[in-house]
């Protein structure tokens, strides 16, 4: 990839919160990582997560229930072998996120770091968000990468950004107790009508700002949906202690 597309690249982050990045990764290694992905998912390799943890609307109501060992996500991918490792901490990740940081990007193993499910039967709606909701850091500039290991569509459960709303001063009104933007708000519905929904191909990357409000519907394809994601900030951020981003020390990548 030149350095002039990613310069733009990074130029479209700043500016919409969230850019993707066609056929980042080549046939061979997502052919490899989904292979590996599905190999672990097929045998219950933990640590697991699970849709009847979470609650969310669609999702089983327990564990024990019709659906209840529906996975959500495969987490701590960083240590579920080389192959995962090695797509973590790619040169060219590296390069594009020093390229919009500044500085060496540092890979956070407290969040994200999976492999994101998306079953058809039990897969669970995921209402509009900014992950920076669940993170404590000395910064909110955060970025993730969203790499797709089969096609995503908003049928199957694809992501939809809503643009620019990284930049925006949203009040703590607008959200419900669990810190979802609220859908029955105007000002809100305002917002959510410029949703879109990139159609990805096996090898794109989305790199998305930790405030961009971002969801997912159902699956209500035939197949699983199955998505590698990681998350990133500069090394001159940090995870305030005590806290759950501190939970695991962060992979510095290398120049």
């Amino acid at each position: 990839m030149s350095a002039s597309s990613v310069a733009e690249q990074v130029q479209t982050l700043r500016e919409q919160g969230f850019v993707v990045a066609r056929q980042f990764a080549s046939p061979e290694i997502v052919q490899a990582l989904r292979a590996e992905a599905q190999r672990q998912l097929d045998a219950v390799i933990e640590p697991i997560e699970y849709e009847a943890d979470l609650q969310y609307p669609g999702a089983p109501p327990s564990r024990d229930a019709q659906g209840g060992a529906t996975v959500r996500r495969l987490l701590d991918a960083y240590r579920r072998g080389p192959l995962f490792q090695q797509w973590a901490t790619r040169q060219d990740i590296g390069a594009w996120l020093r390229a919009y940081f500044g500085e060496t990007p540092v890979l956070s193993r407290a969040h994200h770091n999976c492999v994101m499910t998306k079953h058809p039967a039990y897969g669970s709606l995921t209402g509009w968000h900014q992950d920076i909701r669940y993170w404590s850091f000395s910064e909110d500039d955060l970025v993730s990468t969203w790499l797709a290991l089969g096609h995503e569509t908003a049928d199957n459960g694809g992501l939809f950004f809503l643009p620019g709303s990284h930049t925006a001063a949203f009040d703590a009104s607008q959200f419900d107790e669990q810190k979802f933007f609220r859908a029955d708000l105007p000002q809100n519905q305002a917002w959510i009508e410029r949703a879109v929904c990139p159609t990805l191909e096996p090898g794109d990357v989305v790199f998305f700002h930790c405030r961009t409000l971002h969801a997912a519907r159902q699956n209500s394809s035939d197949q699983v949906k199955l998505s590698l994601v990681h998350t990133y900030h500069p090394e001159s951020c940090s995870p305030l202690p005590g806290t759950r981003s501190a939970s695991l020390p962060g992979v510095p990548l290398a120049g």
